[in-house]
């Protein structure tokens, strides 16, 4: 199979002491990209926002040094002309920007004539329409090559990963843009040092074309994301045990014959579906005659907790079990929804027999 692109570097540019460190330890690990942030977006003010165009000589240095070439973020037309007089060697669009087709637009516009290598994460929302709008916004602007990167999609609930993989959305992407090289971010995806492993493995089985890691000489005391950086000989270690399996469709019966009855199981769970959404339906036609709120909370409390524990005694995880419960929920809210709704549309005030 071909070789996996890698890229690898610290989340900041915290000084040229660090960058250097860092480029040391990566000395001898085959990778594509060095990437360290210049201008972080921070969620909150206050925290470290990187050093902007004053890192960017930092940089060249790493360039000139160890002869590698150079990723950083960018999130405005002043950072593209920035990086790319200091000579850059290519950019990405990071998952915020990528949320806002204003900011990418104003990127892609700034690329016009310009031929650099482009990332695209997507965005932090599970949004495949805009993921593939700013792929195609730059595709506009410039004849360039371009990657996407799959870091994972906000949640507001805790879960084992800062960032939801929610991997589907991924596969979907690259159903739909087959010749865009899909990469994934398992730092940003994970949130911690110790899940790199697994969802870097998960993401070579499932054929993505690389990976984005964040290295840092010394973790612990990063300036930003201290908790998901590893260093030089972390990463050798994560990349050596590895397995990059062939890339072939080759199946035999016996994988066919367990996705026969995969397809039938899904045909079963879809009929109870349609079964169970009848019953919403009822229910919410009752609520609607006799003036009920829609949402009971603590029947949906008891609900949630009473089917994650029996689903756990079945030995399922309980996120999965909670957002498959969650979606069946806000499908039952927005039919009994409907009724209310009708009878608004149609000036109806009650029909609640006394």
């Amino acid at each position: 199979m071909n070789h996996p692109l890698y890229i690898a570097g610290p989340c900041s540019a915290e000084s040229l002491e660090q960058l250097i460190a860092t480029a040391e330890e990566l000395n001898g690990i085959s990778f594509s990209y060095f990437r360290a942030g210049v201008w972080k977006p921070r969620t909150r003010p206050g925290s470290f926002e990187g050093h902007g165009i004053k890192a960017l000589p930092w940089l060249n240095e790493i360039q000139a040094q160890f002869g590698y070439k150079i990723a950083i973020e960018v999130a405005s037309a002043i950072h593209v002309e920035q990086a790319l007089d200091a000579g850059i060697d290519a950019f990405w669009i990071g998952a915020r920007s990528v949320t806002n087709p204003f900011t990418v637009q104003e990127i892609a516009d700034s690329l016009k004539g310009v031929n650099i290598p482009m990332f695209i994460k997507n965005p932090v929302n599970p949004d495949l329409k805009l993921w593939l709008g700013a792929v195609e916004r730059i595709e506009n602007a410039t004849n360039t090559n371009i990657h996407a990167i799959h870091r994972g999609f906000s949640v507001y609930e805790k879960m084992k990963y800062r960032n939801d993989p929610n991997w589907q959305i991924a596969l979907d992407f690259k159903i739909e843009r087959p010749d865009v090289p899909l990469i994934c971010d398992p730092s940003h995806m994970g949130g911690t040092r110790d899940v790199l492993l697994e969802l870097s493995q998960i993401a070579m089985d499932l054929h993505f074309d690389g990976l984005h890691l964040e290295v840092h000489n010394d973790p612990i005391h990063a300036l930003t994301d201290a908790m998901q950086q590893i260093n030089g000989k972390e990463l050798r270690s994560l990349l050596q045990k590895l397995k990059l399996r062939e890339r072939n469709d080759l199946i035999n019966d016996e994988i066919l014959e367990l996705r026969d009855k995969i397809d039938s199981l899904d045909k079963k769970v879809l009929h109870i579906l349609v079964e169970r959404m009848k019953i919403a339906d009822q229910i919410g036609q009752l609520k609607s005659r006799n003036n009920t709120t829609i949402y009971q909370a603590k029947r949906w409390k008891e609900l949630r907790e009473k089917n994650v524990k029996h689903a756990q005694s079945l030995g399922l995880p309980e996120e999965l079990v909670s957002q498959l419960l969650k979606l069946i929920h806000q499908e039952a809210i927005r039919i009994q929804a409907s009724y209310i709704q009708h009878k608004e549309d149609h000036g109806i005030v009650s029909d609640k027999i006394d």
